[in-house]
């Protein structure tokens, strides 16, 4: 499996090959494809598969995924090479520990987070994934699981332990993301919203923006 770096920001929800240059160009250690119809970021595997070879080399790629099945999962794999499987839905640790099995690669799971208590599921997941992506938990009724731009309180992160590699996500910006980093003691941050001219169109000079504001912290 890939090793992951010790410090990373990853751009979620890349659909442009103008986004992607700017994210290799950055050095930017993660991007990620949208699998989830749903989102205004979505991309088919077909389209995702000729989007990275438009850039060799450069940022791991992510596939996020919501609920998604084994042949959903194997017909996207064989259209495009990925590095990480992120599961942003329900998926359980039973679940998480299949996908990871079977597909032999990392997986990060995303965990919604609006209380302190929220935490708890970590502890669960621990044992079968690389890694956690800690983001604001979505509205009851809320048409996707991740991207809405709302932040949750960092502060609820300082000082825990959390027990695998971790991102931060939820409402993040190039003018939120130091602050952010600082009151939760984040050892990296994903941003996808937060760096978009309208929605599900990523701004390059927004990205340039939030990575150089990220990098401040390191």
């Amino acid at each position: 499996m890939p090793a992951f770096p010790d410090q990373i920001v990853k751009i979620c929800g890349v659909t442009d090959a103008a986004a992607l240059a700017c994210c290799a160009d950055l050095r930017v250690e993660m991007v990620g494809f949208v699998f989830f119809p749903p989102s205004p970021r979505a991309l088919t595997p077909a389209a995702a598969g000729a989007l990275s070879a438009s850039c060799a080399g450069g940022p791991m790629r992510v596939g996020l995924f919501v609920d998604a099945d084994d042949a959903t999962l194997a017909a996207t794999l064989a259209a495009v090479p990925l590095d990480i499987l992120q599961l942003h839905g329900d998926e359980t640790p039973a679940r998480c520990a299949a996908i990871r099995a079977r597909f032999g690669l990392p997986v990060m799971k995303a965990i919604g987070i609006g209380v302190r208590a929220d935490l708890d599921a970590l502890a669960a997941y621990a044992p079968v994934v690389d890694r956690f992506l800690l983001d604001a938990k979505p509205a009851p009724g809320a048409a996707l699981p991740g991207g809405n731009a709302h932040p949750f309180e960092w502060s609820l992160l300082a000082g825990e332990a959390v027990p695998r590699p971790w991102l931060l996500a939820g409402g993040l910006t190039p003018d939120n993301v130091s602050a952010a980093i600082r009151a939760a003691g984040a050892p990296g941050v994903d941003v996808s919203s937060g760096v978009e001219r309208e929605r599900g169109k990523k701004d390059v000079g927004l990205i340039r923006n939030f990575v150089a504001a990220a990098r401040r912290n390191d």
